[in-house]
């Protein structure tokens, strides 16, 4: 969530950095009437206190005095002013709940070194690594690879859930226990991230504190039932909320954390896209980066998590590129994003498998997660960071096309060898 008072202090500069991400700036209109109004209902409440406060002690000399009558009219004049103080505070939360409101409906402001732009076609690559392969054969597509392999299933998935769900088996289902656990012990033995296993369900504080709610509510499987639970669309959530309503001590600073979930999504306004394969899935599985950091070190931390998921496609040996998402392409809670796109031989291009995000201050403020430098100074706000490290299932796309052989079989990456109990090859 955007500052109030920076928002208020800066509207011309927040008007432009809102439609620089095609989001309608008249959304501000609103807030200029409704702080005019809340300053209005103050300052009217402030000289009535005052006045009550002046009529208190009027009263109280008339009742020394022995003008009790004057004094009971003086009372009944005060409590007039009572009601209308009482009215006019009633008015003053009205208008910063409304103002809240509205406040959790922008999106963050992009960094000053964000491209600006309308869509992705601003993005700029800025790195890319890793030989893509030249085969001397039409290579095959994951669906097509995997199904002739068994090891994965679309159709019984379908019979058993819907349609964007699959089934891996076999060598499938343990290649992708084996990226897991391989991104893991990645992160937390040569990156310093603490892993941790949070809960797949979550309440709608929590999907507040990290912007899916209200914006995204149609994205969310909810659970029927008078608790508010939805299903976690990402790892994100709890992990970013761990700490949410607490004072880290700044000494603590950063902490890293890493989790593998599964995730859910409803896809809602992305029919009809990606619909082959396992592209885009209603049930995905992700190792997740978190980070909470100083303000001043947000930048930094940001290059060294893109960083560390990049090394994941290093170590697998994946050619991929690393873009930054101009102003129109950026997610809601972002200020600044990298995307880390793999290779895909069948469709000839690269495609995204890790979005890392600094989001500055802005979740931290919908969570109100702080933290205290030494000497007993004010709370801030720590900054959040987070990204894919990576997002397994398109990780699995990519070693199984990337991999693939002219007889349909698929070698294994060394790195994941140990992790397959020393199977090589998938044929």
């Amino acid at each position: 969530m955007l500052d109030l008072n920076f928002v208020r202090e800066n509207l011309d500069a927040v008007r432009t950095a809102l439609a620089s991400r095609n989001f309608p700036a008249d959304a501000l209109d609103t807030f200029v009437e409704l702080d005019a109004e809340r300053r209005r209902v103050i300052v009217e409440a402030d000289n009535i206190n005052q006045a009550r406060n002046a009529a208190s002690k009027e009263i109280g000399g008339l009742m020394q005095s022995g003008n009790r009558d004057e004094a009971e009219a003086k009372k009944a004049e005060v409590a007039g002013l009572k009601d209308r103080q009482t009215d006019l505070e009633t008015k003053r939360d009205e208008a910063d709940a409304a103002m809240r409101e509205l406040l959790s409906g922008l999106p963050n402001l992009p960094a000053d070194d964000v491209p600006v732009g309308a869509d992705e076609s601003a993005n700029q690559e800025i790195r890319r690594r890793g030989q893509i392969r030249e085969f001397d054969f039409e290579p095959k597509d994951h669906v097509d690879l995997g199904e002739a392999l068994g090891i994965i299933d679309f159709e019984r998935a379908t019979k058993i859930a819907g349609s964007r769900f699959a089934i891996l088996n076999g060598a499938g289902a343990r290649l992708s226990r084996a990226l897991i656990n391989f991104m893991l012990d990645v992160h937390t033995t040569e990156h310093g991230y603490t892993e941790t296993l949070p809960p797949f369900l979550v309440n709608r504080t929590a999907l507040f504190g990290t912007n899916q709610l209200p914006k995204f509510e149609e994205d969310l499987f909810h659970i029927k039932d008078d608790r508010g639970f939805a299903l976690i669309p990402t790892a994100e959530v709890p992990v970013t909320n761990y700490h949410a309503e607490e004072i880290l001590d700044a000494a603590d600073l950063p902490k890293y954390y890493t989790a593998y979930t599964p995730c859910f999504r409803s896809e809602a306004g992305s029919y009809g896209r990606d619909t082959r394969g396992l592209i885009r899935q209603h049930q995905f599985e992700k190792v997740e980066l978190v980070k909470l950091t100083m303000p001043e070190n947000s930048e930094d931390e940001h290059e060294k998590l893109t960083a560390n998921a990049e090394r994941i496609l290093q170590l697998l040996g994946l050619p991929y590129r690393t873009i930054v998402l101009s102003t129109g392409d950026m997610g809601f809670g972002a200020k600044k994003t990298y995307d880390i796109e793999v290779w895909l031989p069948s469709q000839k291009t690269f495609r995204e498998i890790s979005s890392c995000s600094n989001c500055g201050d802005f979740q931290a403020r919908r969570m109100n997660l702080r933290f205290r430098r030494a000497g007993g100074a004010k709370p801030e706000f720590v900054h959040t960071l987070n990204g894919s490290g990576l997002a397994v299932g398109r990780t699995w796309i990519a070693i199984i096309e990337n991999y693939q052989q002219a007889d349909g079989s698929i070698l294994v990456p060394e790195i994941l060898h140990k992790y397959m109990n020393g199977v090589t090859k998938i044929g």
